[in-house]
């Protein structure tokens, strides 16, 4: 008698998109009644993955078979139908709605063709939550009155509601507490139980040890390793799957020893409930600070805060000695601070207006005379700061969404360069920049804290982090669980620490 075949194969998936190959030949196979773990860096394929998965992408070339036989998911809705489900770690639940509405949206249930509402939905809710152990959540509530492991439970209802054989968890623990991530295992278990089958994505590996059956291991858009036993594969060898780059980081040297010199930015018991606890941190002129992390460890909010775009819930800012006042852009940058946000495009840039805008944006003031702007001057001085950092092409007029992502990120720091800020925080600052523009953006950050520049680095690219910075600090979950010169880490000893590190300096 023949063996059953996976209840899903994929087979040669990949995806492009403009200047990424983002699924390259990915073969993923799931039996019924495991849990299947994708595991990850940041960038390597598990998001695009799970989106042709789910219908939201379409793939370039490959095949998908559900239960042996070909299948074209075309939308979610069509992956729904089958009996796939995706629960995205940005929960897409209408927080208006009550439990019971969200539960049904799209598919309430109908007498004769009517839709019927009220205590149908509810009966029906009712179950669905006793089944998954949460009799309390009460189906008329508003979803937005929920806590974020209600709301989770929430979205497994919905997901059962359609009679589904296989549910993706893309990180479904990142906003759980311990007692809540048991519950959310105990969950899991009795739906494999039921010969559901389980795509488990997560960062953290002591959890795929406790709840996955086996384990696939993505990398610059290609499975490096598929069936690994999840709870018998050392961590060391995952993690050495998981690393590795197709493409070499060229990084300038960096200085024989740290400067000796008062610190510029001192952060005192920072806070954000939520987001990360109580952080202390300096950066000296001439020193660049990396914060290593995963995404939801707090990298970007930690920036936002100092540069005052969040309001902290505990702690303090000094920047030459000086308390800035929290949550206060304006002050920020009065004080010194400049950020080079992740999204450059939608979050730093007018990609409408010229260069000379661009990088005057932050000192207009300078320019103005009798409430006239003084263009020359604005376009003299934009055009010296662009050439200090080789910005290209050298046409101040020219709209900024015309150069390349390179160029494009050194008219950020063009900008602060011509506030005159002591204090550069850069959130991702290679993010959607070419190999060879990487080389030149390290040498100028290099350049910009050897001439007395303090900088605090984010990146999701340990590399990177590692060989821009002098100090590193790895953040986990919130909280700083390492600090060490950068030449005293490697990438596997930050990966170490971001999975499963305790706090320790």
């Amino acid at each position: 008698m023949a063996p059953e075949p996976p209840l899903l194969t994929m087979s040669g998936i990949t995806k492009s998109f403009p200047g990424v190959r983002a699924l390259d030949g990915v073969d993923l196979d799931v039996q019924a009644g495991e849990v299947h773990c994708l595991l990850g860096q940041n960038g390597a394929g598990k998001s695009t993955l799970i989106k042709v998965l789910a219908g939201a992408h379409q793939p370039d070339t490959g095949t998908i078979r559900w239960h042996g036989e070909p299948v074209t998911p075309r939308s979610p809705s069509a992956a729904m139908r089958l009996g796939i489900a995706t629960i995205y770690q940005e929960l897409d639940l209408v927080e208006h709605l009550s439990v019971a509405e969200n539960i049904h949206l799209g598919h309430e249930p109908t007498t004769a063709g009517f839709i019927v509402r009220g205590k149908a939905a509810r009966d029906s809710t009712r179950l669905l939550l006793r089944r998954l152990g949460h009799p309390e959540i009460e189906p008329a509530r508003p979803v937005g009155a929920l806590s974020a492991a209600q709301r989770q439970i929430v979205s497994m209802a919905r997901a059962l509601s359609h009679e589904v054989r296989l549910i993706v968890m893309d990180e479904p623990s990142a906003a759980l507490d311990p007692d809540e991530v048991d519950n959310l295992f105990r969950i899991v278990g009795d739906l494999t139980g039921d010969g559901v089958a389980v795509v488990y994505i997560s960062h953290r590996l002591e959890e795929i040890r406790r709840i996955g059956d086996r384990v696939t291991v993505l990398k610059d858009g290609r499975a490096v390793a598929g069936g690994l036993p999840a709870r018998s594969t050392p961590t060391r060898e995952v993690v050495a799957l998981m690393t590795g780059r197709t493409v070499e980081h060229v990084f300038p040297a960096r200085p024989a020893s740290p400067p000796d010199r008062e610190p510029v930015l001192e952060v005192r018991g920072l806070a954000r409930d939520g987001e990360f606890e109580a952080l202390d941190l300096t950066v000296r002129p001439g020193e660049i600070v990396g914060l290593a992390g995963l995404v939801g460890s707090g990298r970007s909010e930690i920036l936002e805060t100092i540069y005052g775009a969040r309001r902290p819930t505990a702690g303090h800012i000094t920047v030459d000695g000086r308390m800035v006042r929290p949550g206060d852009v304006r002050a920020a940058v009065r004080a010194g601070l400049g950020l080079a946000p992740e999204e450059r495009k939608a979050q730093a840039l007018l990609m409408l207006e010229s260069v000379t805008r661009n990088v005057s944006l932050s000192a207009l003031s300078r320019f103005a005379r009798a409430g006239w702007i003084d263009r020359r001057a604005e376009r003299d001085a934009a055009r010296t700061a662009t050439r200090e950092l080789s910005l290209r092409p050298d046409t101040p007029s020219a709209p900024v969404r015309t150069l390349s992502g390179g160029n494009q990120q050194k008219a950020v720091l063009a900008r602060w360069l011509l506030r005159g800020c002591r204090v550069l925080l850069l959130d991702e600052p290679t993010r959607g920049v070419d190999v060879g523009a990487r080389a030149e953006l390290y040498a100028v950050i290099r350049r910009l804290a050897d001439e007395g520049l303090a900088v605090l680095l984010v990146s999701s690219e340990v590399p990177e982090v590692l060989g821009l910075a002098d100090r590193v600090l790895v953040l986990r979950e919130g909280r700083v669980v390492h600090t060490a010169p950068a030449h005293a880490l490697d990438e596997h000893r930050v990966l170490d620490l971001v999975m499963e590190g305790s706090p320790t300096t």
